[in-house]
């Protein structure tokens, strides 16, 4: 199949790229690098350009005619979000209405959308199910919600199929350690916790020592990169197969504590990692775990990397290389 991928050169968007690629398809990645890395991606062709810009992306739908489009293309972090909220909406809404009216113009009618477990805010359950109420409680959240009930209607009004992927926590980099996470600046907890064990960064905080939790640390559900892509991989054959339009929670539905992952790290690299203990930060949830059964059953999502050890060992392996 023919497959736009938005976003392609980003953390996920290339781990996807990489399997559709492996699998045979026909990949165009549509990627304005401005978070994303050229030498991220392994497959396909690679168009340096941005949502805003409707008059080049049509001129890339009428020429690689596409089948179907996964769109990882948004921004996401959410302090930022917080402090720049209408940047948040022109990018992660507006530019994401760009790119369905070209799809629809060009009468591409299956779409595999990169949403997050922001969409809850503090959830009232846990594991989440796919039908915890949507409270995000910022802008990168509402963001999403908003691209959500966007699809909802044109899914009802215009015959567009999509599948919703609310990711959890994603980590880890591909096996061989040609791809992994690199953001600029970092912000996720393995990859600071990686930089402080190659001496990068002087120590890896902890905010907040007094949640409700076994240990007192926030408690996430952390999935391997590689098992996202697969998730997107049956995404795209169920969309394939004529099926209908559904959202999924991506996770492995048990989660762990930060104090949990800094042990691991230290376990997994052999390295004293030093911690700062600090205040909570605001909107922590302290559990973020997913409840996943629905992937599994419907799609037949099987993950091969349930493991905090293996997901930081690939994800050392990546920083180790970057350091060479």
């Amino acid at each position: 199949m023919k497959i736009v991928v938005t976003g392609g050169a980003g953390y996920i968007g290339s781990h996807v790229v990489r399997a559709l690629g492996e699998q045979g398809h026909e990949v165009l990645i549509y990627d304005n690098l401005s978070k994303g890395h050229r030498d991220a991606v392994l497959h396909g062709e690679l168009v340096v350009g941005d949502l805003a810009d409707t008059s080049k992306l049509e001129k890339v739908f009428g020429r690689f005619q596409p089948v179907a489009v996964m769109h990882f293309a948004a921004l996401i972090e959410v302090g930022e979000s917080v402090r720049e909220p209408a940047t948040y909406y022109r990018n992660n809404v507006a530019n994401t209405l760009n790119l369905l009216s070209v799809m629809l113009s060009y009468g591409v009618r299956s779409f595999i959308f990169s949403s997050s477990a922001a969409v809850y805010g503090n959830p009232q359950n846990v594991p989440i199910s796919e039908q915890e109420p949507l409270s995000p409680i910022n802008p990168y959240g509402r963001s999403k919600v908003f691209v959500e009930k966007v699809l909802e209607d044109m899914s009802a009004s215009q015959g567009m199929r999509y599948v919703s992927l609310r990711y959890f926590n994603a980590a880890g980099a591909e096996e061989e350690g040609r791809i992994g996470e690199h953001h600029d600046p970092e912000s996720h907890l393995i990859p600071l916790t990686l930089k402080a064990a190659k001496g990068e960064r002087s120590s890896i905080k902890i905010f907040g020592v007094d949640y409700p939790t076994p240990d007192g640390t926030c408690i996430r559900d952390y999935v391997h990169v590689s098992d996202l892509a697969e998730a997107h991989i049956l995404s795209l054959e169920h969309l394939a197969d004529g099926s209908e339009s559904r959202i999924f929670n991506c996770g492995y539905g048990h989660g762990f504590s930060v104090r949990q992952v800094v042990e691991t790290a230290i376990k997994v690299t052999g390295i004293e990692i030093r911690v700062e203990e600090v205040g909570r930060r605001p909107g922590d949830p302290p559990v973020l775990v997913a409840e996943s059964t629905r992937l599994r059953q419907d799609l037949g999502w099987n993950p091969r990397h349930d493991d905090l050890e293996d997901i930081i060992r690939t994800a050392w392996a990546w920083e180790r290389k970057q350091r060479a």
